[in-house]
């Protein structure tokens, strides 16, 4: 039996790139598939439903079963409305991979209020929304399920000309662990990946200049997704997880021991003399 078999998969940003791929092995591992995408350019900008619906025919032309969905996420209420597209056609839900996003490579000083708003509409709102629509979908259909969403290594790590990307994807590392503790009890787990991959919208960045096409691929990822969400899993909730061509590693934040003061507060000349112990020790 394929690994997925029987399951119902959402997968939005399925249109090209890391969704794409996710999609396309969803489906080969016997997964009924919603193909979300608007369609967009690498800004986010326009409308194409053809994208979704080319991956919807080429899983159905391959003896897979997919339904295209070109909701946008940022939408208010895409979530249930793309979570309501795999319920009418195929009656149930199992899981949700959330990759849908846009790039505008602006610096702090040069992003504006609207590149702003749209980046957290989509990675944040977007997520949050289909999260939830997901969520209560999966507590209502009694056999729980998985969530998992795409963020991005500038969360942890930052990245120049990456300033709202980057706050984005920290506050989707901040829904997937909250959301972890929140939903466990319910038997829905919800991780999120951190890829490295050469898509449209990142193949012009110098980390993928001088190394070859074929070395960080959104198929590297897409391997990674489908057992978050199998069966395989079932024991893995909370994890942020990066991927980077043929290396899978996890991400972890820590506290260091700190320095102590005795029994009152720090002053600012105290601080300075332990700045070693508070950020390095432990």
């Amino acid at each position: 039996m394929a690994l997925l078999e029987g399951k119902v998969v959402v997968v939005t940003g399925a249109g090209r790139g890391i969704g794409r791929a996710v999609a396309l092995l969803c489906a080969r591992e016997g997964a009924s598939v919603v193909v979300n995408d608007l369609g967009t350019d690498r800004e986010g900008a326009g409308v194409d439903p053809s994208v979704a619906s080319a991956v919807a025919k080429e899983i159905a032309d391959a003896g897979g079963a997919a339904v295209a969905s070109h909701e946008s996420v940022a939408a208010p209420d895409a979530g249930a409305r793309v979570v309501d597209r795999a319920l009418d056609a195929f009656g149930r839900l199992d899981a949700l991979v959330s990759s849908a996003g846009f790039l505008r490579d602006r610096s702090l000083l040069k992003m504006d209020d609207a590149d702003l708003d749209a980046m957290l509409d989509v990675y944040v709102r977007g997520a949050f929304g289909l999260t939830r629509a997901a969520a209560r979908a999966m507590v209502d259909g009694g056999q729980g399920g998985a969530i998992v969403h795409t963020t991005a290594p500038a969360a942890l790590f930052g990245s120049a000309r990456q300033t709202a990307f980057a706050a984005a994807s920290a506050a989707v590392i901040g829904l997937v662990r909250s959301a972890a503790i929140e939903l466990k009890r319910h038997n829905v787990r919800i991780n999120a990946i951190a890829p490295t991959a050469r898509t449209r919208l990142t193949e012009d960045l110098p980390v993928f200049q001088g190394i070859r096409e074929d070395s960080m691929t959104p198929e590297h990822v897409a391997p990674l997704a489908a057992f978050l969400v199998s069966p395989l899993a079932t024991d893995v909730n909370g994890e942020i997880l990066g991927v980077a061509g043929a290396r899978l590693y996890a991400l972890r934040t820590r506290e260091t021991t700190g320095a102590f003061a005795e029994g009152r507060p720090f002053t600012p000349e105290e601080i300075r003399a332990a700045w070693g112990d508070i950020t390095r020790g432990g």
